[in-house]
């Protein structure tokens, strides 16, 4: 069965602290529920969050939070506490709520979602392949990620039509690369995949010129889906 495997895979203790997004009818939450642990619900759906509430009311340790995961404050939701994340996230916003989770690398101590296959396949690509883009490098500076299993589209009702993917991501508690200025370093790699069919020596125009990025040891010729975590550090710093 995929939910059991999929708490298998999380493997929560009773002393630990979860936040889940989107638990929807609850299939995940049931089993975590039975662990004892403190569980916190983000829930979008009014409805459904008044049906969790009444339905997990008679456990202390769950608490229903109605509203956008991607305006939540999860520091604010764990009062500042480390904690597990899972969810089922929704495709259609996936990458930007990954992007808006991170936020919180510090205190989360892992977190385990579902995903469509393709966003897991871009989150653990490697330099000089397609898949390598803005969502790979800020996800791996950020975390360690561990794909775990696909899930069939028959596992669902109705089915989708696209294949889904388990994944793991294991914040760092050192990155992995020195930057100077995390917001720098973000704009950079938006800024060189978002003309990623040209050179480093047009996409970047503006931001560094070709002799900076010579003194970073990189041919501007390259194009940006060539370039390592270690290459895009040294030329964000290299704007500081």
């Amino acid at each position: 069965m995929v939910i059991q495997r999929i708490v298998d895979s999380i493997a929560p203790r009773p002393d630990e602290l979860f936040i889940e997004i989107g638990p929807g009818q609850a299939a995940l939450t049931s089993p975590l529920i039975a662990t004892g642990m403190e569980l916190h619900l983000v829930e979008i759906d009014r409805d459904l969050a008044d049906r969790l509430a009444t339905r997990f009311c008679i456990h202390p340790g769950v608490h229903v939070h109605v509203g956008d995961a991607l305006k939540m404050d999860f520091a604010a939701i764990s009062d500042n506490r480390p904690f597990r994340l899972v969810g089922n996230l929704p495709y259609n916003i996936s990458t930007p709520l990954l992007f808006h989770v991170l936020k919180w690398s510090e205190l989360i101590v892992d977190m385990h979602f579902m995903l469509q296959s393709e966003v897991v396949n871009r989150m653990a690509a490697s330099p000089g392949t397609k898949a390598w883009g803005r969502l790979s490098i800020m996800c791996q500076y950020y975390c360690k990620i561990v794909p775990l299993f696909s899930v069939q589209p028959e596992s669902f009702t109705p089915a989708p039509k696209v294949q889904s993917s388990i994944v793991r991501l294991i914040p760092h508690r050192e990155p992995p690369v020195q930057i100077g200025s995390k917001e720098a370093f973000d704009h950079l790699v938006i800024q060189a995949f978002s003309m990623r069919r040209k050179t480093l020596r047009n996409s970047l125009r503006g931001l560094l010129d070709v002799s900076l990025i010579e003194r970073a040891g990189i041919d501007p010729g390259l194009r940006a889906e060539a370039l390592g975590l270690e290459q895009f550090a040294a030329l964000s710093n290299l704007m500081e």
